[in-house]
């Protein structure tokens, strides 16, 4: 069997547009399997319009980026479905049903995803559920859950389908820092175990407490920590 080296991202004289607004330009840069990177930057610098356009939410108009296997520039709209469950994505607000249980949430998105054997269902909901460190939540209405709580459930939506990449937009944004410290090492694990992981955050303290590469949008570029020295307040 062989396993490919290909980089997850692959990222190559692209320009991100909101509308006819320039928002990024002139990327160049690769993410690899296994990696943690950090995403920061302002309140509207474009770190949301990148994410955007890695899950095909934003088309791609100029450049090449290739993610998880496929081609963003010459996707069909019958693919994306096929590049997300490649991905795992995660939001600052949880976006579960409230109206649904902790077990309803997450088999919405694996009948989404083609799973259809009841038992294979079942099997991987306990997994992903003991992964975040919920087991007996299932039941639960997300109104019953604690914000972080709520934001572990998301998680073990995103990882139903052991993604190569999570994509993960400020996920610890309306947590406390306890709280935040805690999802954060759940995203540690996960890393560990040989997902990717993409983070955008305003959070420093965890960049603090657990350096790593970081990509940084300002003044409508992206700078690169594995390249070039560069300021990060804190």
């Amino acid at each position: 069997m062989t396993f490919s080296t290909e980089p997850i991202v692959r990222v190559k004289d692209v320009s991100i547009f909101q509308e006819n607004q320039t928002i990024l330009s002139d990327l160049n840069f690769e993410i690899e399997k296994g990696e943690l990177v950090f995403l920061v930057g302002r309140t509207g610098s474009g770190k949301s319009s990148l994410l955007k356009t890695f899950y095909a939410d934003l088309p791609l108009r100029l450049g090449e980026i290739t993610i998880a296997g496929f081609d963003l520039h010459t996707i069909k709209q019958k693919q994306v479905p096929l590049l997300r469950r490649k991905l795992g994505i995660i939001f600052q607000d949880f976006q579960l049903f409230e109206d649904r249980s902790v077990a309803e949430n997450l088999y919405f998105v694996m009948k989404a995803t083609g799973w259809k054997d009841r038992t294979k269902m079942k099997k991987r909901l306990a997994e992903v559920l003991m992964q975040v460190g919920l087991g007996s939540v299932d039941t639960k209405m997300p109104h019953q859950l604690s914000g972080g709580e709520q934001q572990r459930v998301a998680i073990a939506r995103a990882m139903i389908n052991e993604p190569v990449l999570l994509i993960a937009d400020e996920p610890t944004g309306n947590l406390d820092p306890e709280v935040s410290d805690g999802i954060f090492k759940l995203f540690l694990d996960i890393n560990k175990s040989g997902t990717a992981i993409l983070m955008a955050t305003h959070d420093y303290t965890i960049i603090k407490n657990y350096p790593g590469r970081i990509l940084k949008c300002e003044k409508g570029k992206i700078m690169d920590s594995n390249t070039e020295q560069f300021e990060i307040s804190f």
